[in-house]
């Protein structure tokens, strides 16, 4: 990605977490960004080709600060791997608050904004899928379709929990706790479940 295209996209995030997904304008963005409408308009045609960049920018800004590990760390085991995997989407620093707050206003736009919701449901279905994988890889005896589903009620609570923390209607540590003891809740759960044995095949295999 470009200089300038990180720069727009960056200022986007900022506008969209400030004021909605409403108050984002073609003019006001150029002038936060620094750059000319014509630029903003170069790189992404329209308003919709801003705020889908702008989706995708924040879905891989998100991933960076999930993922990112120092070189000579030593892979954590899959149960530790998801509980700090998710608990990073709730840290109180500048980059998450406003990352998350730009995610909760580009999911609330698609309930009138139906050009959105083909991306979001996309984005999120592949954030259900990477996580659904690490709850997999801690109980590799769970079916499938538990681990799915224990997935999905996982990130959708982390996204209810990011909200309330944001609005101020809980401190980032009771998030942090709730979220964690709802991620223990789903392993022991799943552990008393058995993905059936494929013939020939030792269970779990």
């Amino acid at each position: 990605m470009s200089d300038r295209r990180t720069t727009i996209m960056e200022a986007a995030a900022r506008v969209i977490a400030r004021r909605g997904v409403r108050g984002l304008r073609v003019e006001e963005l150029a002038a936060e960004a620094g750059v000319s409408t014509g630029l903003v308009y170069y790189h992404f045609k329209d308003r919709t080709g801003v705020l889908r960049a702008t989706l995708a920018f924040i879905n891989d800004r998100a991933d960076r600060y999930t993922t990112e590990r120092d070189a000579d760390e030593e892979p954590a085991p899959a149960r530790d791997e998801l509980t700090h995997r998710l608990l990073l989407e709730l840290q109180d620093t500048p980059e998450v608050r406003e990352n998350s707050v730009a995610w909760g206003e580009l999911c609330a736009s698609a309930v009138f904004d139906e050009s959105l919701r083909e991306d979001l449901t996309k984005a999120t279905d592949e954030w259900s899928e990477e996580i659904g994988e690490l709850v997999a890889d801690a109980i590799p005896t769970a079916p499938l379709p538990a681990t799915r589903a224990a997935a999905e009620r996982l990130t959708a609570l982390l996204e209810g929990l990011s909200g309330r923390w944001l609005s101020g209607l809980m401190s980032v540590d009771r998030a942090r706790d709730l979220m964690s003891e709802a991620i223990a809740v789903e392993l022991d759960r799943l552990e008393h479940t058995r993905r059936p044995a494929e013939p020939g095949k030792p269970l779990g295999a």
